[in-house]
């Protein structure tokens, strides 16, 4: 399994498409209720900054199984450019094999080279799932919006999960600085 950035490529875009469509179908993984175009989705992909709020993908045997993305939270309001909001999405053949955990992972681990300090993730309530995931990953529960999300009169509300990044005491830093100058461990 290997995670990398996710390739503005028809092909690609496409196969990311159908595992957030898989979802809609589903009910309660997403707020979407029906399929989004892949025109969509393209718009969508070309509207990331790669550099800032990357798309990652995981790929196994040159097929894309699942995909997380990282994008600002409240766009536009500079007192929260820390804060990023995450959305990720596993193909049903590959649920429950690590998949999500190893993109999560893969966030968390980029967060100090992506400027973050907070994490979010909106989720359904009824996303059992999706909440287990980020709880393991010691995401807490910043808050909660009851009955906001309406399927066809079946209600359920958005939970809000956060995770503060640490940020490297700046004694550290200077020390890593150093050892890469000098090329050896201190």
């Amino acid at each position: 399994m290997s995670i990398r950035l996710a390739n503005i490529n028809e092909a690609e875009i496409a196969r990311i498409n159908d595992i957030y469509n898989e979802s809609a179908a589903k009910r309660f993984l997403t707020a979407d209720i029906e399929p989004t175009t892949l025109t969509d989705r393209i718009r969508w992909l070309l509207s990331y900054n790669q550099t800032d709020y990357p798309v990652y993908v995981a790929v196994q045997n040159y097929q894309v199984v699942g995909w997380i993305s990282v994008r600002p939270y409240r766009e536009g309001r500079a007192a929260l450019k820390f804060t990023k909001e995450l959305s990720y999405y596993v193909a049903e053949d590959w649920r429950s094999k690590g998949i999500g955990s190893q993109l999560l992972q893969h966030v968390i681990d980029q967060a100090p080279q992506l400027k973050i300090k907070n994490l979010i993730a909106i989720v359904l309530e009824k996303n059992i799932t999706s909440i287990s995931l980020l709880e393991k990953f010691k995401f807490n529960r910043w808050g909660f919006l009851p009955s906001v999300a309406d399927f066809d009169g079946e209600t359920c509300g958005h939970l809000y999960f956060g995770l503060g990044i640490p940020e490297k005491p700046k004694n550290e830093r200077r020390h890593s600085e150093r050892e890469e100058l000098l090329g050896y461990e201190i």
